[in-house]
């Protein structure tokens, strides 16, 4: 059952931060699509963040913004201090628990997505059945729904880990409608955000990852 507990809203600056922890190495539209804020208003914390010393710039071709050490520590710091003064780390411990579980599952499901099963021998999936591709999908709809319970109680509590939802949801209607590249490729991928859920889970409970 989700708590009734008074919803946590994150700090813009903390929520850019926090961004480039759990997606890396980003652009400001992408720290928007992370974060739900404006690429303005994320422009104007980054160089806010820069300033203090917690972000840096890298220009030319490639050009985006990366978190300095003193950002990742100040970052994990307030990440931790925000769990304990909303109460909040006994679901975010549950939320995890339950994310692990589904886990392998969703890297299953990848796998099935790539490689397709052709007269017993599993072959690049080159997207030229439809049908196998959308008990795929349906598949993918199912463990989603999953998620979404695994993740309720905390996306209750802490507003930011509701992004999850619209950008999950995003990339699954998007494949639906023909963008396959968006269950398993790119920065927007259904798979990629799955992982960002993951490094965010492990970074606000303070686990590393191996």
């Amino acid at each position: 059952m989700t708590s009734a507990a008074t919803p946590h809203t994150t700090s813009a600056d903390l929520l850019v931060l926090h961004a480039l922890r759990c997606a890396g190495f980003s652009g400001p539209a992408r720290l928007a699509e992370v974060t739900g804020l404006t690429a303005e208003d994320v422009e104007s914390e980054l160089i806010d963040l820069a300033v203090d010393g917690l972000v840096t710039r890298t220009p030319g071709e490639f050009e985006g913004w990366g978190l300095s050490e003193a950002g990742r520590g100040a970052g994990a710091e307030r990440i931790a201090a925000e769990l304990d003064a909303t109460g909040t780390r006994p679901t975010a411990e549950r939320a995890h628990e339950g994310f692990m579980e589904l886990n392998p599952e969703l890297l299953d499901l990848c796998t099935a997505w790539q490689l397709r099963p052709v007269d017993g021998v599993r072959t690049l999936n080159d997207h030229t059945d439809p049908g196998y591709d959308a008990r795929v999908l349906d598949l993918f709809t199912d463990l989603d729904q999953r998620l979404e319970a695994v993740c309720a109680d905390l996306s209750a509590n802490l507003v930011r880990f509701r992004r999850y939802r619209v950008r999950l949801s995003g990339a699954l209607g998007r494949a639906r409608s023909g963008a396959l590249e968006e269950v398993a490729d790119g920065t927007s991928s259904y798979h990629a955000v799955w992982a960002q859920l993951h490094e965010d889970l492990l970074a606000t409970l303070g686990v590393p990852r191996y």
